[in-house]
């Protein structure tokens, strides 16, 4: 499901995503097909510490 090269830790997983988001990838779905994730299970991981992605902003929070 996950990658084993992305950070397991929620806060880690959430900073990288963050970036890649800020720095390299328009959208959430932009990120995700290039880095090869499950988008949901990506989603799925984050809510379960309480973070959820806004598209406006492009950024989980």
């Amino acid at each position: 499901m996950m990658r084993t090269d992305i950070p397991t830790d929620p806060l880690m997983l959430l900073s990288f995503v963050n970036t890649k988001l800020r720095d390299q990838y328009a959208s959430l779905e932009a990120l995700c097909d290039d880095l090869q994730l499950d988008k949901h299970a990506l989603q799925q991981r984050l809510a379960e510490v309480g973070f959820e992605y806004d598209a406006g902003q492009n950024r989980f929070w």
